[in-house]
């Protein structure tokens, strides 16, 4: 269970969105300033990286835009992984945090699969122990065992495939992380499993839509950008 403390983050992890935003080819725009806009959290079950899929918001009126982006947090860096650092922070409880764009941490794509197939369930972004009931799953059943290893990472124009392999499994399975968001948008009609969630528009509404689908190997082919 991951444990959320009330303290201070310097810099935040919008200051650093701030700067890392305008490096993704989906982000459009040019100049960030992205406004924490919902999301919910997954629990590491070794306790060691905190999971959080937080939704952005950046722009206003019309032209804003909504973005996810899936974030851990460790104690040191992770080895492999230095262009998917989004940044470091100082944490007041915790000291030095690496924060990564989590579609590249293993941990997460374990977890993501974990979500998908019913072995862990969404938290509530800003409490601890504590459900997020709001975020739905059409569950995948997938073979193998409980754990699955990150194989591959493929950037689409507005996604992010995480390629996923359980051991046994005769097939990998491919979780589509949505990185623009769309109220009431279906990314992938006929996908084997999704998540929606809910987050806050730039006017203050809320809106829902798919955040995550599961594909199947067959669909697991780079999207021409």
């Amino acid at each position: 269970m991951a444990v959320i403390h009330r303290t201070t983050l310097q810099p935040t992890k919008l200051e650093l969105l701030a700067e890392w935003l305008p490096t993704r080819a989906w982000h459009t725009g040019g100049e960030a300033r992205p406004a924490k806009a919902g999301g919910f959290r997954l629990d590491d079950p070794a306790g060691e990286v905190g999971i959080e899929l937080m939704a952005v918001t950046d722009g206003e009126g019309d032209g804003a835009a909504a973005y996810l982006v899936p974030m851990t947090y460790r104690a040191g860096p992770l080895e492999g992984a230095e262009e998917a650092l989004i940044g470091t922070c100082e944490h007041g409880v915790l000291g030095t945090r690496w924060i990564y764009d989590g579609t590249h941490d293993p941990v997460f794509a374990a977890q993501l699969y974990a979500l998908f197939t019913g072995r862990t369930q969404a938290q509530a972004q800003s409490l601890s122990d504590a459900p997020d009931l709001t975020v739905a799953v059409t569950r995948v059943v997938a073979e193998g065992a409980d754990e699955a290893e990150l194989v591959r990472v493929t950037e689409g124009p507005g996604h992010t495939d995480v390629t996923v392999r359980a051991p046994g499994a005769s097939v990998p399975l491919t979780l589509r992380v949505q990185r623009v968001l769309g109220a009431g948008s279906d990314p992938a009609p006929g996908a084997d499993g999704r998540v929606t969630a809910e987050w806050q528009l730039a006017d203050g509404t809320t809106a829902r839509g798919v955040v995550a689908v599961a594909l199947g190997a067959d669909a697991a082919v780079p999207t021409p950008s």
